[in-house]
């Protein structure tokens, strides 16, 4: 059976990624260079560094550690992204494991990383389960970093309005109205198992063009991996004919990033 049956739901719409493999790895942006910068000096992404990231999807992350050096290997659920994850890995002529496998139950060998990284993916996981997965997966001291990248509504006017066009399709979505808010607290399903090292937070103007921000918004969960292709187009339509009238071709829109750095102990 494959492993794309146990997607979970949104609202109560199945979420099925590899229907947003296209729009997601050309117009989903890539955390800023910055980012990464970042996620090196606190010792994720070396190079040389055996590193994994858990639902990797098209493979951003994956893609970027191991053009700095790192040996990658990415896994996710979803056959389709992961398609165009070793595309994109051959077309830059890097060298990236990806495996088609849940966090939970990867089959990959105990202590065989140095780093383990989750973005934009850690809430659709059984969070007991995928905690004790990656402390098997660790070296003794591995580092855990669990990362978040998301607009902002409060913040601009575009990103609103966009979210309540999702709304209008999709009443159920639960991805609207994010405030850019981060917990301190570690979460408790790493109670005893981990340490905090650190948490990154800041904010980032990304660029879109209008018809960019159309393939980000197809690519959303509450959209693209969620919706009817009928609705999708309907939706699409509507969100060119609010584009037009509401920004130029060329705008930015800022984005919160968080990352919560934990030590296996």
């Amino acid at each position: 059976m494959s492993l794309e049956k146990h997607f979970t739901d949104d609202g109560g719409r199945e979420i099925d990624w590899s229907r947003t493999s296209e729009d997601y790895a050309e117009h989903r942006p890539d955390y800023p260079a910055v980012f990464y910068d970042r996620l090196a000096e606190q010792s994720v992404g070396l190079p040389g560094q055996q590193i994994l990231d858990l639902g990797t999807g098209v493979g951003y992350l994956a893609h970027n550690f191991a053009a700095r050096g790192a040996h990658a290997t990415g896994i996710d659920i979803a056959a389709g992204q992961l398609a165009v994850a070793r595309q994109r890995a051959a077309k830059a002529n890097l060298d990236i494991q990806y495996f088609e496998a849940s966090a939970e139950d990867t089959g990959l060998p105990d202590a065989a990383f140095d780093a383990i990284t989750a973005s934009q993916c850690w809430l659709y996981f059984d969070q007991q389960r995928a905690t004790a997965e990656v402390k098997r997966l660790l070296k003794p001291g591995g580092l855990l970093a669990i990362c978040h990248f998301c607009w902002l509504p409060h913040e601009s006017d575009i990103t609103q309005l966009s979210e309540e066009l999702v709304l209008k399709y999709n009443p159920n979505w639960t991805g609207a109205g994010f405030t850019g808010e981060v917990s301190q607290e570690m979460p408790p399903c790493f109670s005893g198992q981990f340490q905090p090292v650190e948490l990154l937070v800041f904010k980032a103007p990304i660029p879109f063009t209008r018809e960019s921000w159309r393939g980000r918004w197809r690519a959303c969960r509450g959209v693209g991996a969620s919706l009817p292709p009928d609705q999708i187009a309907h939706f699409d339509r509507d969100l060119a004919e609010l584009v037009g009238r509401t920004v130029d071709q060329q705008f930015t829109v800022l984005h919160s990033i968080d990352c919560r750095i934990l030590r296996s102990i």
